[in-house]
């Protein structure tokens, strides 16, 4: 393996996950189960007039902005309101949440053109002969509503046995499974489980399509070597690892840390950057070079004239030494146009009232988007703080904006019954607008 490698499994003294390699011959005895693809079998009208009504049929319906239901007609359209209204009076007469349905709709728009009583309900009805209470069903659909898009009920019943275990967070998994491309991702998420990776950052791999989870033996090689390195499998960076080391050839990620080599760069210090941003060595090479000025020039490699980097969040107000220790802790912060970080900062700082110090503890805040998790979220804060629910000060920065949506919203909207629809609708416009 790469030099990096080497040195990692040197210079790191390894966990108890290593030491779980007992858990990786799940890979060898396991299997995985088959379904075809589930949007093949579903006819798409993308008609001009099915899309027209599709778009007011999800605003009047469900309450979504134009803008959110113009992006969902893209995937699913209809011309008559007789089925999706048939589908979420299903939801709702099976004790779903308008909340809950508007966000299954959101990430599983093609439900609205399934049958509700020859599909839908039946399966509704076996997660339930499975043993699951209506409240389990209601939250396993709400967080992977895919499950009921799954074809047979061998396919449904390993789905719901997985989704379940998760959600229980403790249970050991014993599963044998056939063979399958679909199943591939339900093994291997099953050992990253077994490995200790926690439940949040389980589901987000439970529902996309992403590599490295669904292939087999290049994700066998590809998390031996991330557990050699050392990565603690229960840190975002683990999974990050995963994506970086599986998708990039051992001769490109040489090619990188001889990059940085050339700048001067030690395997120490290039290892260390990789284990607290493993997205770094994603970086072009004049991306690289750009960083290594800016590290340069803050003094972090020598004391030289100060970049225009710097200067950005100097004259924002922090300090050159909590400058320092922003780049230490998240090097990508360098990247950013002063447009970027100027944008955030007046959120953050001046909106927000968050203090400099919240910044430079937690810089990784300053690579969320704006649009997508940064103002929905504070928007929702602040009509919470209006209203004398949550207290006149700001939650701590880490509590609102270091957390899934998921999380987010469980900790901040789902617990405020009678102000769910509004908080949602402040949610979800703030992420479309």
């Amino acid at each position: 393996m790469f030099s990096l490698i080497i040195h990692g499994r040197r210079s790191v003294e390894l966990q108890k996950w290593r030491n779980l390699r007992v858990s990786l011959s799940i890979l060898q005895n396991a299997f995985a189960f088959t379904t075809k693809s589930f949007s093949s079998a579903i006819a798409k009208d993308v008609s001009p007039k099915g899309t027209t009504f599709t778009v007011t049929y999800l605003v009047e319906s469900l309450g979504l902005t134009k803008k959110l239901a113009e992006s969902i007609s893209k995937k699913v359209s209809f011309e008559d309101k007789v089925n999706p209204d048939s589908v979420l009076n299903l939801f709702r007469s099976n004790g779903f949440k308008d909340s809950q349905i508007s966000r299954i709709i959101r990430a599983y728009p093609r439900l609205l053109v399934i049958d509700a009583e020859k599909s839908l309900r039946p399966k509704l009805q076996f997660l339930k002969s499975r043993g699951a209470s209506s409240s389990e069903v209601t939250e396993i659909v709400s967080n992977v509503p895919t499950i009921l898009g799954k074809k047979g009920e061998k396919s449904i019943s390993l789905y719901y046995d997985f989704v379940k275990d998760i959600m229980e967070d403790g249970k050991s998994l014993g599963h044998s499974w056939p063979e399958g491309k679909k199943g591939n991702k339900i093994r291997n998420i099953s050992v990253l489980r077994e490995l200790g990776v926690p439940q949040k950052l389980l589901f987000p791999l439970v529902i996309s399509n992403y590599q490295p989870v669904c292939g087999k033996e290049k994700f066998e090689e590809t998390l031996k070597k991330v557990v050699d390195m050392g990565f603690d499998p229960t840190k975002s960076t683990f999974v990050e690892a995963l994506h970086v080391v599986y998708k990039m050839s051992e001769k490109t990620i040489e090619e990188k840390v001889n990059v940085y080599k050339r700048l001067g760069f030690s395997e120490v210090d290039i290892w260390a950057i990789f284990k607290k941003w493993p997205f770094f060595l994603k970086f072009s090479e004049k991306k690289i070079i750009l960083m290594y000025e800016t590290l340069k020039k803050c003094g972090l490699v020598e004391e030289e004239v100060i970049s225009d980097s710097i200067e950005t969040f100097l004259d924002l107000g922090f300090s050159r030494d909590e400058f320092k220790m922003m780049v230490k802790r998240y090097p990508q912060c360098t990247a950013y146009t002063a447009e970027t970080v100027r944008k955030k900062f007046e959120v953050l700082v001046k909106k927000m009232n968050w203090p400099l110090e919240d910044v430079v503890l937690i810089p990784a805040v300053l690579g969320y988007s704006l649009e997508k998790r940064i103002v929905p979220r504070t928007n929702v804060i602040k009509a919470l703080m209006s209203k004398g629910l949550i207290g006149s000060e700001n939650p701590p920065i880490s509590s609102v904006l270091v957390c899934t949506d998921q999380e987010f919203l469980k900790r901040y909207v789902m617990k405020h019954d009678k102000l769910v629809p509004k908080l949602m609708a402040i949610f979800t416009t703030a992420r479309v607008s």
